[in-house]
Formats: structure tokens, C-alpha cells, sequence
């Protein structure tokens, strides 16, 4: 029976390159994409990062019941939705997978698959270097946005609280000051998964 390791961390922790190097080490393993109304960002491809996808497509996937886990934000530029769809991507009889997203969602999707199949990969970088590196892909976009970065990083301060940590029962953290490392670290939690 296979696994979901569901990597999460404050933003700007570094996931999405984490996420990236252990699909190229480990390419068995299988991802999934998530949903989101937001707007595409410069660089990223709908299907690869996330299906971009509207409200109203959104909406008629909540009727046939297929949304496992959802949360809004309110965002300064509005309200943007991501979701983890049950639309045939998951099948624990044939492999594992590696996902992508927050203590809540991970929360829902321990809830759905139960909480054997599902393990945490928390990601931590110090609040400071969090910050610079936010900053930084901020900067390089076309139409920074400045003040969404503020948002998102002061509610990861209440997201990702100890409390709520110990809630779920992380108690493991993949410090990510030296990106190799992390990614070793990542990795042999996945295979001593599968012994």
C-alpha cells in the first residue's frame, strides 16, 4: 500500500524546489496537482505547479463532490481558493506520492486517506531568511506584490503556531538552512517508508 508524504512549511521555506529535487531523485514517485483560483505567477505552467482554474469550475467540482480538502484566503487582491481534488490522480494500490501544501489541508487529507497513509514532511527555515528569500521572489516578479507577501507571512505565524503543530502530531521538522541536506533528510524518510 502506498504512501502520501505531504511536505508543508511557512512560506518562502523553500517546498516548491524541495518538492522539485526529490521528484528528480526519486522519480517513482508519483505527484499531485492541486487546484487554485489564484493567478498564475510568472514561470509557472497551468498543470504544472497548480490547474489554474476559476471560481465557477471550482464550484461545480464541490457539487459532484470531488473537493477532499479546500481552503480560501483573503488576499488584499481578493479571495483565492486551492483544493485537492478526488479526481483519479490517488491510487494508493499502485504507488506514492508527494504533495505540496498546509497544516490544514494535510489535516483534511490524513482525515481522507487515514492517518497510515498520510505523513508529514514539515519544512523550517527562520523567520528572518523566510522573509529575505519572500522578498526576493517578490522583487523578480512583473507586478510584485508586496502586501499579499505581508499577509501570507504573518499568518503563517498563526497557521503554523506550535499549538497547532502539536495538534496534528508533527514533531519532526526538516530544518532547511542547507538545501542538500534537507533534500537527504526528505529522502530517507520516504524510503524507510517503504520498508
Amino acid at each position: 500500500m502506498g504512501k502520501i508524504y505531504y511536505m508543508m512549511g511557512k512560506s518562502s521555506s523553500g517546498k516548491d524546489t524541495l518538492l522539485k529535487a526529490v521528484r528528480e531523485t526519486l522519480p517513482d514517485i508519483q505527484s499531485v496537482t492541486l487546484y487554485t483560483t489564484r493567478p498564475i505567477r510568472d514561470g509557472e505552467r497551468d498543470g504544472e505547479e497548480y490547474f489554474f482554474i476559476s471560481e465557477e469550475i471550482l464550484d461545480t467540482y464541490e457539487k459532484q463532490g470531488k473537493v477532499i480538502e479546500q481552503r480560501a484566503y483573503d488576499t488584499v487582491h481578493g479571495i483565492w481558493r486551492y483544493a485537492t481534488l478526488d479526481d483519479g490522480q490517488i491510487d494508493l494500490a499502485c504507488a506514492d506520492y508527494l504533495v505540496i501544501g498546509t497544516l490544514e489541508s494535510y489535516r483534511k487529507m490524513r482525515a481522507y486517506y487515514g492517518k497510515d497513509h498520510v505523513t508529514p514532511l514539515y519544512i523550517e527555515v527562520e523567520d528572518g531568511e523566510r522573509l529575505k528569500r519572500a522578498l526576493k521572489r517578490e522583487m523578480s516578479q512583473e507586478v510584485p506584490r508586496y502586501a499579499e507577501l505581508c499577509r501570507r507571512f504573518l499568518a503563517d505565524t498563526v497557521d503554523y503556531s506550535e499549538e497547532n503543530l502539536a495538534e496534528v502530531g508533527i514533531t519532526r521538522r526538516y530544518l532547511n538552512h542547507d538545501g542538500i541536506q534537507c533534500l537527504e533528510e526528505i529522502i530517507g524518510e520516504i524510503q524507510h517508508g517503504k520498508l
